[in-house]
């Protein structure tokens, strides 16, 4: 059998770390939606928990520096959505998910309508950055769709006057929630693709999921990415993120921070940039995003002291979790041996042995009165059996049918002829008493069971 002896051989340990990095470098933030289930909140302020649907389930962990963020307190049996880090818990080999943010699944079927749209639309191209229209270094023109009453429209146009005074500003008002929103951000869209304008600005303040539905719809991020007119889409807050961020040439974090992206400062202007700076500028930043984008790879190959924190935190849970089991296990055994024990005590004690050999005499007196009983039962019907026999034997009931034993002198049962003689005396023995007679004939009869029929036998005798 060849054997390769420089074939790599791994320990569980090894394997274990080089899985939980392949995975961690596979996957990055995800949001997952389920039902709650085996809730752990154990003394370090960790949680443990498991998020099943119908046909699957997957172990999950939340430490106490991301939970003390959760708005909510959960328990088995809710429907919550997570975000978090996939990962590989080593000590056991078990596949989870480390979440940073929960939140109840009100939001999920939104949430899962907005990851499916997201889907889609990357897979038909519409998010491909080769798409992405540059935004004019100094536009003169822009047109803000939004509503005429929100802060937003305020803060854009106050960084603006701040800024770059002198770019012409046009507001096409729109609705940006609500059920009319939809409509009104379309017939905007529309309005400004008309305009002679170098950039559009759609915006609006933060709010929640719901209230940011409207630049989720896919009619809305199809006519921005339809859009000849570059956009820059500012949606809410930094945290909230729309499909418009995706389908539009821009994204901003915050109205304010688009406001700043859309035209060049006004100080640096007068300081006589020119566009020579400007094409060093975006030559330094494509390489800076090729060198963040080497720094992620190399960062992800790298093991984070927070991992090793974390994974040290789950094994510790671990111990202390097999730690109060080992502990209750000694103690049931222990239990069970002093039960035991007081158990053969109890039953190698004097009163007991004596109590027990109270009862056994007890036991054996009645079975012997018992068998006395069932011995004179017996005896008695033997003996009523053997007088019966007795009484059934006895000569007496054949003498009362007239007939008699004759014995000799002697006393012996005379039963034959041959043992009479004529002249001799004998005795017979009747019911009521006895007669001596002396015999005078002796007639030998060849069929004794026949009369006799002769003349002697018919001649009474003489007694």
């Amino acid at each position: 059998m060849d054997i390769n002896h420089n074939r790599p051989v791994l320990t569980v340990s090894a394997l274990n770390k080089q899985a939980r990095l392949t995975i961690e470098e596979r996957f990055q933030l995800v949001w997952v939606t389920g039902e709650l289930s085996n809730f752990a909140r154990p003394r370090s302020g960790h949680w443990y928990f498991t998020l099943k649907d119908s046909s699957a389930q997957v172990r999950c962990a939340m430490f106490a520096n991301s939970n003390r963020r959760v708005q909510m307190q959960p328990s088995d049996g809710q429907q919550v959505l997570i975000r978090g880090r996939v990962s590989l818990y080593e000590g056991r080999g078990d596949f989870q998910i480390i979440a940073d943010q929960m939140e109840p699944a009100g939001e999920g079927v939104l949430r899962q309508a907005f990851d499916a749209l997201k889907v889609k639309l990357a897979d038909e191209g519409l998010f491909d950055p080769k798409l992405k229209r540059p935004i004019p270094d100094v536009p003169k023109h822009i047109a803000v769709v939004t509503s005429p009453t929100g802060a937003a429209l305020q803060d854009v146009l106050a960084v603006w006057q701040r800024r770059f005074p002198t770019v012409k500003v046009t507001v096409i008002p729109t609705a940006v929630q609500g059920p009319e929103a939809e409509a009104q951000v379309l017939s905007a869209l529309t309005a400004a693709s008309k305009l002679t304008i170098d950039a559009i600005l759609l915006t609006r303040g933060g709010g929640s999921l719901e209230d940011l539905w409207t630049f989720n719809l896919e009619s809305v991020a199809r006519a921005v990415a339809a859009s000849q007119i570059p956009i820059v889409s500012a949606i809410g807050h930094e945290i909230d993120i729309a499909i418009t961020d995706f389908t539009a040439d821009l994204r901003a974090p915050t109205p304010s921070v688009a406001a700043e992206l859309m035209v060049p400062d006004g100080q640096e202007m007068l300081q006589n940039i020119d566009g020579e700076f400007r094409h060093l500028l975006v030559l330094i930043e494509g390489q800076l995003r090729e060198r963040q984008l080497q720094l992620d790879k190399l960062n992800l190959r790298l093991v984070s002291p927070k991992s090793y924190l974390q994974q040290a935190w789950m094994r510790l849970d671990d111990f202390s979790n097999r730690i109060a089991r080992s502990t209750e296990q000694t103690l049931a055994a222990t239990a069970n041996q002093h039960g035991n024990l007081h158990k053969r005590l109890t039953n190698q004690s004097p009163s007991f042995a004596l109590t027990r050999a109270r009862e056994k005499l007890k036991r054996l007196e009645a079975g012997l009165e018992d068998g006395i009983s069932r011995h004179l039962q017996l005896q008695t019907r033997s003996v009523a059996m053997l007088a019966r026999m007795l009484d059934g034997m006895s000569p007496l009931h054949t003498l009362g049918r007239g007939y008699a034993f004759l014995s000799d002198d002697s006393g012996g049962l005379i039963t034959h002829t041959k043992q009479a003689e004529v002249g001799a005396t004998m005795t017979a023995q009747l019911q009521d008493g006895t007669i001596a007679a002396t015999i005078i004939q002796v007639t030998k009869n060849d069929n004794p069971f026949s009369p006799l029929e002769t003349q002697e036998s018919k001649e009474p005798k003489d007694v």
